[in-house]
């Protein structure tokens, strides 16, 4: 039975209680308790900030309190190229807290209490060449509080085990950290708008389970004049609220680009999950340049060890032949900062300003769409100054980026646009590499969507129908419905060219016109990992993508009200639940109020 959070509002706020601060439509409210805050939502306790505080090495010790004022009010209100919708609003109330520390230099709180969270960042003045010690601001979360956490790792390539514990676990944590204060209210915390001079951050708890503390990354850049932290975050509210929110972009800064028209989001085919070694061999890149012409799918990528190609070719035969197919390649750098040892290349050629401005022209003259760079290191000030040399590069050569082996997005892809996707996921990939993924795909699809999707694109590469290297699972409708479910400005789609054209006409067709931009989206159903069913519109049409986590079958209570449809009328792609002949696809004129799902299955709603 899940276990509320413990502390009592009563007794927690009466120490410095003042009067509550409150988010624009009343829902989340904020009080100052002792040395932090707590958070409720709909006067329910959900987040408990037990402490705040930040140092450099001449700023921030001995904090004291001295005032707490309303200072504005804070509309969003802007358009994006990609995301799970184009047009994203929001308000907030912003709160401004002054501290001073032993020596009186002032420190800043900046608190904003959006419609659907909170988001707060520390500001520094007068600093001299200073350097960050550590954060103090603590996340209090009681044991028995139902919890779906990543070990951190520099790639974010890990499960979200559901577990109500932070003891015997590892102690550090990467975002998005999802937890269920009370039961059907929810938080996701997160961190938002990396710029210059700033690491990015994780959690750990190296003292009490409970207690979960911001941990930023190396930052050896020397701190002066005014410098502020990324945005702390936590989304609040129901799964569909947390689902749904644009938070993360909401905070981040505007893109400065002003042409973005070269920008075009879309489906990739792709080489890794079949053929690792495949992007050094023309005629295997030939098959998937031919499978994007067949599916009109818009790009394909040319993955690691395009440099070292046999037969005597080279990678310019190979984007030779995909302009000649109508076909847009994309092509695969090593970062060369992170695995460089034994890992694939072509290596070092995008770390020197000089080398990067070359190659990316080099890149540009040849016709290539966008790169992929992969491996990178982790989440230090260095490592996030390079990803920005890199996307602000890329740019100057009208070059679509996607990082992988890479950090999780925080808010990149509204700042530079044509960041489209970017890995930070246990993703396809894996069930080329280890056995793990077969048993634990299924739950840990259906947790995604509430956790590492909900920040922002994720290349997850799905949707396979055959095997790779170890076997899946899941189920064909399962497989497509990924599709849908995950959201990604370029949507790598992993299975083979001839498992592809092996599947039904309308499969195909599907493909062919799968979108990788969204109007808005809403979540129908789902718990983590356990189901989840997600509807995205482009244009005027619906997708509803749904699976089942788990290993046993699972009836769904679906409602299409906020979809405010006109007509009922749609494709269902539907598992068959036969071996021989897995799929069972028809038009529908009545949608289902109730849909029962195999083991490990899926479904996919296509409505006009």
């Amino acid at each position: 039975m899940l276990k509320l959070l413990s502390f009592s509002l009563s007794l927690l706020l009466g120490t410095i209680s003042l009067q509550a601060q409150t988010s624009p439509n009343g829902k989340i409210t904020m009080k100052q308790v002792d040395d932090g805050f707590v958070v409720t939502y709909q006067k329910q306790p959900v987040v408990h900030l037990s402490k705040v505080g930040i140092e450099t090495t001449n700023t921030g010790q001995g904090l004291r309190f001295e005032k707490m004022k309303r200072t504005a009010k804070v509309k969003a209100d802007y358009h994006m190229l990609q995301g799970k919708r184009l047009h994203c609003t929001n308000k907030a109330n912003e709160y401004v807290c002054t501290y001073r520390d032993a020596n009186g230099k002032p420190l800043r709180l900046v608190i904003r209490l959006y419609n659907d969270g909170i988001a707060f960042r520390y500001e520094l003045e007068g600093l001299g060449g200073e350097q960050l010690l550590q954060e103090h601001t603590t996340y209090s979360i009681p044991e028995g509080t139902r919890r779906w956490f990543q070990q951190w790792s520099d790639g974010y390539e890990g499960f979200f085990p559901m577990t109500t514990t932070g003891e015997g676990r590892r102690h550090r944590w990467g975002y998005p950290a999802l937890m269920e204060p009370q039961a059907g209210i929810f938080a996701l915390i997160a961190e938002a708008n990396i710029e210059r001079r700033q690491s990015a951050s994780s959690l750990v708890n190296d003292g009490e389970p409970s207690l979960y503390r911001v941990f930023n990354d190396e930052n050896k850049a020397l701190l002066s004049g005014e410098w502020h932290t990324p945005w702390r975050v936590v989304i609040i509210g129901s799964l569909a609220d947390v689902v749904e929110s644009t938070l993360i972009t909401d905070v981040s800064e505007p893109t400065q680009m002003l042409d973005t028209d070269w920008i075009q989001p879309g489906v990739v085919s792709w080489i890794y999950w079949a053929h690792n070694h495949g992007s050094n061999d023309l005629n295997i890149i030939r098959q998937y340049i031919d499978m994007a012409a067949t599916l009109h799918l818009p790009y394909m990528l040319i993955d690691a060890e395009w440099d070292e190609m046999k037969d005597g070719n080279c990678v310019a035969d190979a984007l030779a032949y995909a302009h000649k197919k109508g076909v847009k390649p994309m092509i695969w750098y090593n970062s060369s900062v992170g695995w460089v040892n034994g890992a694939p290349g072509p290596k070092f050629r995008l770390n020197k300003p000089e080398d990067r401005e070359r190659e990316f022209a080099w890149c540009h003259k040849l016709g290539v769409a966008g790169v992929k760079v992969d491996f990178f290191a982790g989440d230090t000030q260095a490592n996030m100054d390079y990803q920005m040399d890199l996307l602000e590069s890329a740019a100057r050569h009208h070059l679509l980026i996607n990082f992988h082996g890479s950090t999780i997005p925080r808010g990149w892809q509204r700042t530079y646009p044509h960041l489209l996707s970017t890995e930070g996921v246990y993703g396809a990939e894996w069930y080329n590499n280890v056995p793990t993924f077969t048993d634990r795909a299924a739950r840990h699809n259906a947790t995604l969507p509430f956790t590492r999707n909900v920040i922002g694109p994720m290349d997850y590469t799905p949707c396979a129908f055959s095997d790779s290297q170890h076997p899946h699972i899941t189920s064909h409708a399962h497989e497509l419905a990924l599709t849908v479910l995950y959201e990604s400005g370029l949507q790598h789609l992993a299975d083979r060219p001839e498992s592809f054209f092996a599947q039904p006409q309308a499969v195909q067709q599907f493909l062919s016109r799968l979108p990788a931009v969204w109007d808005e989206t809403r979540l129908i159903a789902g718990y983590p990992g356990e189901s989840a069913v997600i509807a995205r519109r482009s244009g005027h049409t619906w997708y509803v993508a749904g699976i089942n986590g788990t290993d046993s079958e699972q009836t769904l209570a679906l409602s299409f009200s906020r979809l405010h449809l006109r007509s009922p009328r749609a494709l269902a792609f539907y598992d068959s639940g036969q071996k021989d002949q897995p799929w069972d696809i028809r038009e529908i004129t009545a949608l289902p109020q109730q849909l029962k799902l195999q083991p490990r299955g899926g479904f996919l709603l296509v409505i006009e």
